[in-house]
């Protein structure tokens, strides 16, 4: 039986949960959603990305493979199908856009004299890929 944490509790464990709450509270995120709060819905979409989950189906599908680790990667509460789409819907996205201003603020000085591995004069910005390819399968 494995008595130390999980790889994702350990990952999760850098993310100051008093500086999302922070968050939380300036747009007033948890009122009137009791099931799933906004922290929960953090680790569950964080879980999926880590993961490579496809789907809110999948999601629900390999954290319910792991319940009984949950309470121990970090999660309050049980996380449906439903109860996830609910809170995605319901959750004002700037929560989470504040909260990676604040992780990409406390990384930026760590990483200020670190090699990129490219000579840049210009500033570096990073797409996602996922609008390109939607946007070329509509306008070949």
């Amino acid at each position: 039986m494995n008595v130390g944490r999980t790889v994702f509790s350990r990952l999760i464990a850098h993310l100051s949960h008093i500086e999302f709450q922070k968050c939380v509270a300036r747009y007033d995120g948890d009122h009137h959603f009791r099931s799933l709060s906004c922290w929960d819905q953090s680790l569950a979409m964080a879980f999926a990305q880590l993961t490579y989950r496809e789907s809110l189906r999948d999601i629900e599908a390999c954290l319910e493979s792991m319940s009984g680790k949950l309470y121990h990667m970090g999660f309050r509460s049980r996380i449906a199908r439903s109860t996830l789409a609910d809170a995605n819907e319901a959750h004002d996205w700037r929560i989470f856009a504040d909260f990676a201003q604040r992780l990409i603020a406390t990384a930026r000085p760590l990483y200020a004299g670190a090699p990129m591995g490219v000579d840049l004069d210009a500033s570096l910005y990073a797409l996602d890929s996922t609008t390109i390819d939607l946007c070329l399968s509509l306008f070949p």
